[in-house]
């Protein structure tokens, strides 16, 4: 049975708000992309967590988050058994956040892109 405690990314949001630390477990790439607009925000990709997890604050609440719930759960569990013990992990990651119109950033590369799409099409 699972025992690892879940919030919705609403709810989420408002424990972020509230000062509750999100960890997001996903690659660099993966953020630069899109990531979560909120200030209480640390980046450990979850292949790192091992080497790194000393760097989450064991005795704060913590959120983790990824990009479909899969690699936060793997990392909330590897904290629960490291002695964390207000860890929670958040429901479909930032796919559900996203969808629930929750701030997004997106990085400047699409911005960028369509700006040279503009500059090549005008000299067509």
């Amino acid at each position: 049975m699972n025992n690892t405690l879940e919030v919705s990314p609403t709810k989420a949001l408002a424990m972020i708000q509230k000062g509750v630390l999100l960890v997001d477990v996903r690659e660099p790439n993966e953020v630069a992309n899109k990531s979560f607009d909120v200030s209480n925000i640390t980046l450990i990709p979850l292949r790192q967590l091992k080497n790194q997890f000393r760097e989450i604050p064991v005795d704060r609440k913590v959120i983790i988050a990824c990009h479909s719930g899969n690699r936060s759960l793997v990392a909330t569990r590897f904290l629960m058994n490291h002695g964390y013990t207000q860890v929670v992990n958040m429901q479909q990651g930032i796919v559900r956040w996203e969808k629930d119109g929750l701030p997004i950033k997106s990085e400047l590369k699409q911005k960028s892109g369509s700006l040279l799409m503009k500059i090549f099409s005008r000299k067509s």
